[in-house]
């Protein structure tokens, strides 16, 4: 509903204005009303308006220096609308030169009231879009400097705008908050997750309230990580009165009911200031990349996760560079033998389940570090995307020696095809098998096998090259053999749901509807 004041020094006038038309119908509301310009000001001192329909003669202060005093210094821009006799015609005229939205003549007719509302609401819906646009321009912005930052890569420019934009007083953390894992052989649509994803931001927003500007959407750009960053601040918790922890869950937990998922949040280690923030979010990747060697949790904390006793931790170092060197040769045999040698050795050590994760994580760094010496081109991102997404093809305990064993033979495969450099040679093929065989089952890892590529670095390089993953390109290009198929031939839906790998005309349908926005019926008919 639109505000009105109605402004006439002449009672009757302003009874009528109220009767006239039914104002709630018509998306408006009577504020209140005046009877000179001096008492309309003193009302909106009090009161926010859109609309003030005032008399052009009025004792004390007429609606002309009422609208001159608004407009002054442009101190309102509240919709105005004056009303004028026909001997006051110039003096209207004179008013619409002072941003005057519009005028009405007396004695006021209906629907001539009723055309200007309609125009009023006509400009405010237009300055709210562009407001709104604005506002989200405004967003984007400062979400760039703040991803300039959390990536550790920015300059002046970039911490000065975002601490002019945001409040950053105190220490903060990098939240990375993300969906939980999926079980093994479970697969969605990178659409759909990118709504998911949507989902989580819009809520994380709507928690912050005030301090929406502190989440960020899709920080991890590129990477088949469906994540949102939020900067916790300290000052929100204690403003919030809770402790940091609570303060997390109940966010987590309001995530969790909005979106109808588990969700995840990996809190890296606090920093003193905003301009260190990007050493916080590089814990966080940490942790994304340790889940699979973990207990599974709602939250991680770094300090809890990666930690040294008092008593002093020791390292399995022999057997570790052995088990290095081997992944690095990526001799399968080998590789078997010397997990088997350094789980031995901690079992043997009598290491408890904080000395093994020590000895793990530092295994997992080295590993980071090997990648990064095969090609100094590889994003660490990407590696940390690798080690997360390995830890998560099977059902195995996490952190086992049949874990830790499988893990290790992929990560060779990983390296030796860094070390191949054939890119280019194999993703032609999987176009070519795309064109060829796209009505049939194929999939990422029947290809892997086929041409003898690591199926996670097939994954990354197809990414890489085309912004989504090899099912949904794959599924892409079936919606477009069908379209042309419904265009082009006389084929029953049936028959063309067959012709590009569907075995029934519903599932066709569904993935159809969500490609074109209509079923292949109506496309057939509307083309």
């Amino acid at each position: 509903m639109l505000k009105v004041l109605l402004v006439d020094d002449e009672p009757f006038i302003i009874q009528g204005l109220k009767v006239i038309i039914d104002w709630e119908n018509e998306e408006f509301e009577i504020a209140g009303t005046a009877s000179n310009g001096k008492e309309a000001l003193q009302f909106l001192e009090n009161e926010n308006v859109d609309l003030v329909i005032a008399d052009i003669r009025m004792p004390e202060m007429t609606g002309l220096e009422l609208l001159e005093t608004l407009r002054k210094d442009k101190k309102s821009d509240v919709y105005f609308v004056i009303l004028s006799g026909y001997a006051d015609f110039s003096y209207a005229q004179q008013a619409m030169q002072n941003d005057c939205t519009d005028y009405i003549l007396k004695p006021v007719d209906k629907e001539m009231l009723l055309k200007v509302l309609s125009k009023v609401l006509v400009l405010k819906n237009e300055k709210n879009k562009i407001d709104e646009d604005n506002k989200k321009m405004k967003q984007a912005y400062l979400a760039g400097h703040l991803i300039s930052l959390i990536r550790g890569k920015y300059d002046e420019v970039n911490l000065n705008y975002v601490k002019e934009n945001m409040r950053c007083e105190g220490g903060a953390r990098y939240v990375e908050i993300q969906m939980e894992q999926l079980p093994a052989g479970d697969e969605i649509l990178d659409s759909d997750m990118r709504s998911l994803q949507r989902k989580m931001y819009e809520s994380c927003v709507a928690f912050l309230g005030a301090d929406s500007a502190h989440c960020v959407f899709d920080v991890s750009v590129n990477e088949k990580v469906y994540d949102i960053g939020f900067i916790f601040s300290d000052y929100m918790a204690e403003e919030a009165a809770k402790n940091e922890r609570k303060y997390l869950e109940d966010l987590r937990r309001y995530i969790c009911d909005n979106t109808q998922k588990n969700i995840v949040m990996l809190v890296g280690r606090k920093v003193s200031d905003i301009s260190k923030i990007a050493r916080s979010y590089g814990n966080a990747c940490m942790l994304r990349s340790f889940q699979g060697f973990r207990i599974v949790k709602s939250i991680y904390y770094y300090e809890d996760e990666v930690k040294i006793s008092a008593d002093g931790i020791v390292l399995c170092k022999d057997s570790l560079d052995k088990l290095l060197r081997t992944v690095e040769q990526n001799n399968h045999v080998e590789i078997r033998n010397a997990v088997a040698t350094f789980y031995d050795e901690m079992s043997s050590m009598g290491m408890n389940g904080e000395s093994m994760n020590l000895n793990i994580n530092y295994l997992l760094f080295q590993f980071i570090h090997l990648a990064s010496e095969q090609d100094d081109n590889v994003n660490q991102q990407e590696i940390l995307r690798l080690i997360s997404e390995s830890s998560f093809k099977t059902g195995i305990e996490r952190g086992s020696r049949a874990h830790m064993t499988r893990f290790c033979c992929e990560y060779g495969d990983y390296l030796s095809q860094l070390r191949k450099n054939v890119s280019r040679g194999v993703i032609g093929m999987v176009e070519k098998e795309v064109r060829d065989n796209y009505a049939t089952n194929i999939t990422l890892k029947s290809l892997s096998e086929k041409y003898y590529v690591n199926s996670a670095y097939l994954g990354q390089l197809f990414r890489k090259k085309y912004g989504q993953s090899f099912k949904d390109y794959l599924n892409n290009y079936r919606m477009e053999r069908a379209a042309e198929l419904l265009r082009d031939s006389s084929l029953s839906v049936l028959g063309v749901a067959q012709s590009v790998g569907y075995g029934s005309a519903s599932q066709f349908t569904a993935a159809f509807r969500r490609q074109y926005g209509m079923t292949p019926a109506k496309y057939r008919k509307d083309v």
